[in-house]
């Protein structure tokens, strides 16, 4: 990790940070898509267990690296949430279902 020397450049770093999570965001998401056409119905989409294994598997993480688990469980909901409705959509689109 860098060591900064002034405010503006720790802020410089913080937005790398912040457009480098928006890229691996929209990966994972393209990867989500790509996952769609390897599902048969929409419980399948909706997978509980695969879901609660990221979230355990990302808290796990969280801890480990000193990062608020409540933060990180937080935000991979919303995440996870937003993008199985957009899988649902795009295996709709695929399957014509």
């Amino acid at each position: 990790m860098k060591e900064c020397k002034t405010l503006q450049e720790v802020r410089e770093e913080i937005d790398k940070i912040d457009d480098e999570l928006v890229e691996l965001i929209a990966k994972r998401n393209r990867y989500i898509h790509q996952a769609a056409s390897f599902k048969n119905s929409i419980e399948e989409v909706k997978d509980e267990d695969r879901i609660d294994a990221v979230k355990q598997r990302v808290r796990a993480k969280a801890i480990e690296l000193d990062v608020s688990p409540n933060m990180i469980s937080e935000l991979f909901t919303k995440m996870i949430d937003e993008m199985v409705e957009s899988e649902i959509a795009q295996f709709r689109d695929t399957t014509n279902f």
